[in-house]
């Protein structure tokens, strides 16, 4: 794990159509690419493509680098466990959803 500080998890990133490379996540998370491939592994992080043992294949959504980030920042914000952060996060995408919802049914 680095020693770097994440950057705080930005909300909006893109529709999710963004394609980053096992580096590029690392970078974006302020972490190591071993970091993200544990959390890959341990099925906390998803990659859109993944080839057989070959992480030059793997690709991952601007969803999935919010979500690393958040999960980054919990374990070295809160000395979290990374199950712990991966729920926390889950949590916090449910609430971000339901309060979307809330939002497009008081519009109508």
């Amino acid at each position: 794990m680095s020693a770097h500080s994440p950057t705080p998890p930005a909300e909006l990133l893109d529709d999710g159509s963004a394609a980053l490379t096992l580096d590029a996540l690392a970078r974006a998370c302020r972490m190591d690419a071993e970091w993200v491939a544990a959390r890959l592994q341990e099925g906390l992080l998803q990659a859109g493509t993944e080839g057989e043992g070959d992480r030059s294949a793997w690709r991952f959504s601007g969803a999935t680098v919010v979500r690393a980030r958040r999960i980054a920042h919990l374990e070295l914000t809160f000395d979290a466990d990374p199950h712990l952060a991966a729920l926390t996060a889950d949590l916090i995408e449910e609430v971000t959803n339901l309060r979307q919802q809330l939002r497009h049914l008081k519009g109508r």
